[in-house]
C-alpha cells in the first residue's frame, strides 16, 4: 500500500428519508480541524436515492466537496448495497481519513466496509487529533507523524486508550454522536459534487425490505435537551426520582442519569450521561446524587451551567460545577422545586 496515494479527509454524510443526521454536521465540523492541520480539503460522502439536493447543506457545514453515490438500491439502508457504495468510493478516491458516526447505522456500515479496504476502525472514539506515533519518541523506532490518534474508552469506560493507524489507510473511526462541534453554518456555500456509481447488482446478500414501522419516541433524546436533571446512585432508589422529575417539569427539561443508576435497573440506558452513555452538551446540567467519576464527566462537562448538589463536600462533581450545594438532596431538591414553581407563578 502506498500511504502517499491517499489524501483528503472524508465524512460519511448519513441521511435517512432524505434528511442528512445531525451526526454529519458534527463530523464535518472535527473534519475541517483534522483537514486544517493536514492542509488538506474536507469531502462529504452522500450515499442514498435522490440525495443530490442535499449537498448545499453538506457545503454550508464544512465540505469543500461531495461525492454523491445515488441509485435506487440505496433507498433505504441495507448493509450490503451501503457497504458496496461506500469502500468503492475509498478505493477509487483514497482518502487518509473516513469518518463514519457511530450511529446504529454506522456502527453496522464501519466495520464492514474496513475489512472490505483492507485497513482497521477504531470505534466510539471520543477525541480525534493529529499527532506522532508513537505519543513519546521510543529509541530505535521511528516515530510518524501527522498520523490520526483516535481516542476511545476502553474495558467499560475504565480506562481511555488512544489507538492509531499509521501502516494502512485509510485511518477509519466512528465516532460517537455529540462529541464534535458543528460549525457555523456558513450560508450561501457551494461544495464541488461529484457523481459517482460503483453499479449495484442485487446478490443472495440483498436483504429485501417488507416493511417498515415507525415508531413515535416517548421521551426526549437527552442529547437535543436544553435542561437535563441528572440522577446518580446518590438518589437513593427508583422511586426518589420522582423528586427530580418534579424539578424537570418546572424547568421544562428532561431527566438523566449516571451508569450506576442504569447498571442498578433504574433506569433505561438511553438516559445514561457518560462516555459509555451519551455526550450531553445542555445550557443547564443539574447533578444531584452524582459523585463525578470522570467517565461521567467526560459525557457533560461541557455544559454551559453545571449545578451540582451532593452531601460529599469533596465529590469531584464540585471541581467540574459552576455551581455547587452540599447537603442532602432529599431537602434540598423539593425546595428547589417549590421555589421555581413559586417564581412560575409570580411570573404569569
Amino acid at each position: 500500500m502506498n500511504l502517499e496515494e491517499y489524501k483528503g479527509v472524508y465524512v460519511f454524510a448519513q441521511q435517512v428519508d432524505n434528511e442528512i443526521s445531525s451526526i454529519a454536521f458534527e463530523l464535518l465540523g472535527k473534519a475541517k480541524d483534522l483537514a486544517k492541520d493536514l492542509s488538506t480539503d474536507v469531502t462529504a460522502v452522500l450515499i442514498g436515492s435522490e440525495v443530490k439536493g442535499l449537498a448545499d447543506q453538506l457545503a454550508e457545514y464544512g465540505a469543500d466537496k461531495v461525492i454523491v453515490v445515488d441509485d435506487p438500491e440505496l433507498k433505504e439502508y441495507r448493509t450490503e448495497p451501503y457497504a458496496h457504495a461506500l469502500s468503492s468510493v475509498i478505493n477509487q478516491y483514497k482518502p487518509e481519513i473516513m469518518l463514519v458516526g457511530a450511529t446504529a447505522i454506522g456502527r453496522d456500515l464501519g466495520p464492514r466496509v474496513s475489512a472490505r479496504v483492507a485497513t482497521g476502525l477504531t470505534a466510539d472514539c471520543t477525541v480525534l487529533e493529529i499527532g506522532d506515533f508513537p505519543l513519546q519518541a521510543v529509541p530505535g523506532q521511528e516515530q510518524l507523524h501527522n498520523q490520526l490518534l483516535m481516542t476511545r474508552p476502553a474495558f467499560g469506560g475504565n480506562t481511555i486508550a488512544t489507538i492509531a493507524c499509521p501502516y494502512n489507510r485509510p485511518q477509519m473511526a466512528t465516532v460517537r454522536a455529540g462529541v464534535m462541534q458543528k460549525i457555523d453554518p456558513i450560508k450561501g456555500a457551494k461544495a464541488v459534487v461529484e457523481e459517482f456509481n460503483p453499479g449495484f447488482t442485487p446478490d443472495n446478500k440483498y436483504v429485501e425490505i417488507l416493511d417498515i414501522v415507525k415508531s413515535v419516541a416517548e421521551t426526549v433524546d437527552i442529547m437535543d435537551a436544553k435542561i437535563l436533571v441528572s440522577g446518580g446512585r446518590g438518589v437513593g432508589s427508583p422511586e426518589n426520582f420522582k423528586i427530580l422529575e418534579d424539578l424537570a417539569a418546572v424547568l421544562g427539561g428532561t431527566v438523566s442519569c449516571s451508569r450506576a443508576v442504569v447498571d442498578s435497573g433504574w433506569k433505561p440506558k438511553d438516559l445514561q450521561v457518560g462516555q459509555t452513555g451519551k455526550t450531553v452538551r445542555p445550557n443547564v446540567y443539574f447533578a444531584i446524587g452524582i459523585s463525578g467519576a470522570i467517565q461521567h464527566v467526560a459525557g457533560m462537562e461541557e455544559s454551559d451551567i453545571i449545578i451540582a448538589i451532593n452531601k460529599d463536600a469533596d465529590a469531584p462533581i464540585f471541581d467540574v460545577a459552576d455551581y455547587g450545594i452540599v447537603g442532602d438532596l432529599n431537602k434540598i431538591v423539593p425546595k428547589l422545586t417549590e421555589a421555581l414553581k413559586a417564581e412560575v407563578a409570580a411570573a404569569k
